[in-house]
């Protein structure tokens, strides 16, 4: 009797007490282990960040090429320009002085004595006003 009065004492206790985890049951189907889910998410979210990282080291060294190429491509073009014939390309060429006009005029040689060459003087615009250079008295 004092059995069943302890028991009857007690089972108001018993609602306070946790129910059965029926989905902690490893006996049935779908039941996946906590630490074995833990490491699966964390894999996961490793794999995440690694694809992530992967991704944007991609977009760098895509852009670098293209750079490059960019680069190369404007140097060939710039150094085919350089080397079409007539082409002019003022920062690099120099323009020298003519003070003596070298062949073209008489010249002085060192002993004084005055020069003639073949060629005669010639001015821009002399071929358009006449026809030859022997008309002229």
């Amino acid at each position: 009797m004092k059995r069943v009065l302890i028991l009857a004492a007690l089972l108001p206790f018993s609602a306070f007490a946790q129910p059965l985890n029926t989905t902690n049951d490893p006996h049935q189907p779908g039941y996946v282990i906590p630490s074995q889910q833990r490491m699966q998410t964390q894999m996961l979210n490793q794999q995440q960040q690694h694809q992530g990282m992967l991704k944007q080291q991609m977009q760098t060294q895509t852009q670098l090429q293209q750079q490059q190429l960019q680069t190369q491509m404007n140097n060939n073009t710039q150094r085919v320009r350089q080397a079409q014939p007539g082409e002019l390309n003022p920062g690099r060429q120099q323009v020298l002085p003519n003070n003596s006009a070298g062949m073209l005029s008489g010249g002085t040689t060192s002993s004084g004595v005055t020069q003639q060459h073949m060629l005669p003087q010639t001015q821009n615009g002399d071929m358009l006003q006449s026809t030859s250079p022997s008309t002229t008295p």
